[in-house]
């Protein structure tokens, strides 16, 4: 199957973009990597008046490392954060999520922005925004605003954008304090989208882990941060007991579901191990 017949656009400015979102109201659609959105267009399960790319606004793009914080611009692409030293060294959370995000190919030419602003419940990079705290950058023509991950996403493929706005890019805090940090994923192939998986991040000291952060994609309709299950880790060292009492801890932070491949037990149960495999990850040797 081919797209319905629409129009197409480059804007040059952020300017001429907002533009083209008032000219063109809910008929738009904007383009990024178009990684999903090409293969949604195919399929005519999207049939937008008009395709506005966004590739041409070079401020979309970078990565930006400040003394407080790192900035990701939401035209990056993800081949850009796999590669990037500054990722690797002030974000490695993110870095090691990326070999997960299907294939080189893709990872060629889709876009941290895109990834955020799609919204799938089974992505890496949103579950990693939430456990790293990141804050969103939303552009319009009346201005700018900064969104919390943990609030940006409001249910299946629906985020926290307003008619008019551009998700311009992603801001994460730089504490200077050394964290540990897991990122853990069960697919049916690698490449194919998450079944679960875990982003996870703490401090420790004396073998007592504390700052405990946790988020889960594939286990909601929005990325899940796993708040008791964090509580349950935070300021204990971690016994047989205190990792049993966080996998438990798990049924009141998700809300898994039954699809044609797992059910929602199969799934808790799944959370549950790649739980324990993080804490053991973090009680190790990864440390930033």
């Amino acid at each position: 199957m081919k797209a319905a017949a629409f129009s197409y656009v480059k804007p040059r400015s952020l300017a001429e973009t907002f533009d083209l979102l008032e000219r063109h109201g809910e008929g738009a659609r904007l383009l990024a990597g178009g990684q999903s959105l090409i293969a949604a267009l195919n399929m005519r399960l999207d049939t937008p008046r008009v395709l506005i790319d966004l590739n041409g606004l070079k401020e979309l793009s970078g990565i930006r490392v400040d003394r407080d914080s790192i900035a990701i611009g939401a035209l990056t692409r993800h081949r850009s954060l796999e590669l990037s030293e500054d990722v690797s060294q002030h974000l490695p959370l993110i870095h090691a999520a990326m070999p997960f995000v299907a294939h080189a190919a893709i990872r060629n030419r889709g876009t941290f922005g895109g990834s955020i602003a799609f919204a799938d419940p089974a992505a890496e990079l949103p579950a990693c925004c939430i456990a790293l705290d990141a804050r969103f950058v939303i552009r319009s023509r009346a201005g700018e605003r900064r969104v919390a991950a943990r609030e940006f996403f409001k249910g299946l493929y629906e985020t926290d954008l307003r008619p008019g706005e551009v998700l311009a890019g992603g801001e994460f805090a730089r504490s200077g304090v050394p964290y540990r940090y897991s990122f853990q994923e069960l697919a049916r192939r690698h490449g194919d989208y998450a079944i679960v998986g875990v982003a996870a991040c703490a401090r420790i000291g004396a073998g007592v882990l504390s700052g405990v952060r946790i988020a889960f994609c594939g286990m909601g309709p929005t990325p899940m941060l796993a708040s008791a299950a964090a509580a349950a880790l935070d300021g204990r060292a971690c016994s047989r007991d205190v990792i049993a009492h966080a996998q438990a801890s798990l049924a009141q932070d998700l809300a898994p579901f039954d699809d044609l491949y797992q059910t929602a037990a199969t799934r808790m149960h799944l959370a549950r191990v790649l739980l324990g495999r993080a804490i053991a990850q973090l009680t190790t040797d990864h440390v930033c």
